[in-house]
């Protein structure tokens, strides 16, 4: 069994942090047996070297090696390109063609980007880990295949399971064995070494001197967040090695090249929305408006009854579930309110008779007042249709949803469609 160390120089792997080793060993360990891998990390941390270590060094070494990317292939041809597909089986199939899993019968597939496939491709895939068993497009017979298969993602495939964007028992199937690749950010002590090794490339590529780094450029680029991880190191390097005149690179000079989008500072990010989020203050301020004019007017229902009939047992009794949506299902707290509705007793006050001056003042008073208060009231009537729109948006029309969020009945808010001619 070949070293780590060994088997970087050999593929050309640059770097030496734990993370990194570890997926190397693990490849090497994992190599001689035929159980599927699933290599995992972000774009541009190298997952391709993987499937060539375990192909390079499994006993399928001699026969091919084929790596698709799953992405890149449109949906309608991907059965076609992967199982192959009989003649004449769709509009431009004008002869039959052995599909990858065919031609690599006996050695490695790596499938790049597995996280796009479609589902119905992803129950295929399922039956060739399963047994071996293909069907190509428009045939009916069944073919057997010897094949490995090494796959990535960049994907989190717990979220697209999730989703349902991705088969659970496909994913189970993929990942006998995981190897996540460390992003570029992880390895610090790395960034270095692997610019200098690009530097050198590209010199010997466009026949020029080597740019190298001075100290304080050195610190700007370990301490980069490298959202494109080595293949964005690998394209500032060859940028660097063709546009610079000076071949010695400064901080400054390096800062017109990197990104400001990316930041290592901590920030908090709200990754879940509930339903009844709303997207500003002002919002939130008129739904509780709103509440509070729903309660007024239960209030003024309730009122009215004890008014009209005058025995409060009897009102008590028959508005008991609006008593209980005012002051809440606590029986104790009815009985709080009861005792000051019969000990309350009305005191009489002599009745002023107002000057004709006092009556102008104040009916000039209240008569600004009184618009005021009818400006606000027709502001309030517009939000409440508003919201009452909104939610019923959000909730794709369900009205039991939309009026649990405003804090309403089912009956009111269908008294307010129809009233609002929704």
């Amino acid at each position: 069994m070949e070293s780590v160390q060994a088997i970087k120089q050999r593929f050309g792997i640059i770097g030496n942090t734990p993370s990194l080793n570890r997926a190397i060993e693990k490849s090497i360990q994992v190599a001689p047996t035929d159980i599927s891998v699933l290599v995992t990390g972000e774009s541009g941390v190298g997952k391709e070297s993987i499937p060539k270590i375990i192909h390079q060094l499994s006993h399928r070494k001699h026969n091919k090696y084929i790596a698709v990317n799953c992405g890149a292939i449109p949906e309608g041809t991907i059965d076609s390109e992967l199982f192959g597909h009989e003649k004449g089986a769709f509009t431009g199939a004008t002869q039959t063609r052995n599909g990858y899993f065919e031609v690599a019968d006996g050695g490695t597939i790596f499938l790049d980007e597995v996280g796009e496939l479609p589902l119905t491709t992803q129950v295929r895939l399922l039956r060739v880990l399963e047994n071996g068993e293909f069907i190509k497009v428009g045939s009916s017979k069944v073919q057997k295949t010897n094949v490995r298969i090494v796959a990535a993602t960049n994907v989190n495939m717990f979220e697209a399971i999730e989703k349902e964007k991705f088969r659970e028992d496909l994913y189970y199937r993929l990942s006998t064995v995981d190897i996540h690749l460390p992003p570029l950010r992880e390895r610090r002590e790395d960034i270095h070494l692997l610019f200098r090794k690009f530097a050198s490339d590209f010199a010997l590529k466009y026949k020029m001197p080597t740019v190298k780094l001075t100290d304080n450029a050195v610190q700007v680029l370990t301490k980069h967040r490298w959202g494109g991880n080595v293949r964005q190191l690998r394209n500032i390097a060859e940028q660097l090695s063709v546009l610079e005149q000076d071949r010695t690179i400064s901080a400054d000079t390096l800062h017109g090249y990197l990104p400001t989008s990316g930041t290592n500072l901590p920030a908090v990010v709200k990754t879940s929305k509930s339903e009844s989020d709303f997207s500003s203050e002002r919002e939130i301020l008129y739904k509780v408006l709103f509440d509070m004019k729903s309660d007024l007017n239960d209030l003024k229902k309730l009122t009215m009854e004890l008014m009209k009939g005058g025995n409060i047992k009897d009102v008590e009794k028959d508005q008991e579930h609006l008593i209980q949506k005012i002051y809440g299902e606590d029986d104790n707290e009815s009985e709080v309110y009861e005792e000051p509705v019969q000990e309350t007793e009305v005191l009489s006050i002599p009745e002023h008779t107002a000057t004709p001056e006092e009556a102008v003042s104040v009916q000039d008073k209240y008569h600004f007042a009184e618009e005021i208060q009818e400006e606000e009231t027709l502001s309030l009537h517009d939000k409440e249709l508003e919201l009452i729109k909104k939610s019923l948006e959000r909730h794709n029309g369900k009205r039991k949803l939309a009026a649990a969020e405003l804090g309403i009945s089912e009956r009111t808010l269908y008294r307010k469609i129809k009233q609002f001619d929704l």
